[in-house]
This record gives structure tokens, sequence and C-alpha cells, in this order.
């Protein structure tokens, strides 16, 4: 469980109604930021545990320049037309801006909340 944040044109971000943010936008920003890539496959070792969870999307990236990418991952997830990160830090929150920006888009929390500059 977590708390997700949403780079979205709708608003709020759960309306099925609205503008979306395609696959080719969002393959367009990951390869024009230096920040991002794609990665298809986010691995993750819950609570420093031997075993290892492995999700795969097509949309999944990562961004490779967060200092903790190695034991937080940082990943950013197109799903349903928007981006969708969970329990984004500071330095995540304020790439999220930054991609909200290109894409014409806003940063929303779960709860409704934007994370506007």
């Amino acid at each position: 469980m977590g708390y997700d944040v949403h780079i979205t044109r709708r608003t709020p971000w759960w309306e099925e109604e609205g503008e979306q943010i395609t696959t080719q936008e969002w393959a367009a920003v990951v390869a024009a930021d230096s920040d991002l890539e794609m990665v298809q496959v986010a691995r993750v070792s819950p609570c420093g545990q031997d075993a290892v969870l492995e999700y795969r999307h097509e949309w999944l990236a990562q961004m490779c320049t967060h200092p903790q990418r190695d034991t937080h991952g940082a990943w950013l997830d197109w799903e349903q037309g928007q981006i969708v990160v969970k329990n984004p830090d500071e330095i995540l929150l304020k790439k999220m801006r930054e991609i909200a920006r290109v894409l014409g888009a806003r940063v929303q929390g779960d709860d409704c909340e934007y994370y506007d500059e």
C-alpha cells in the first residue's frame, strides 16, 4: 500500500472523461529528458529481504539521476492516460512538476491536492 501522486490532465485525476496523456507523449518526454529512462522492469526487495518482487510494464520509466534510485526505485509509470508515482519524495515531486509543465498537465495526489510550485 502507498500513496499515489499523478501527473494528469483530468480534474480530478480519477475521472474517466478528460484529456489523456498518450504513450507517444510519455515516450517523447522520457527520450528528451536525460534524468529519465524507460526501464520496463522494476525490482524491489521488500524490507531488506532476500526475495525480490518484480513489476513489468512497457511504459515504466525511472528517474536514473535520483540519488536513492537503487534502494527506493524512483519509478514513474504511465497508466490509463496519466503518469503515476507511488510515495514520491521531494526530488521526485520536483521532477514530476517539470514533466507536468512539458505535458500541459498538473501533479495531483490521491486526495485531490495539487503539488504546484
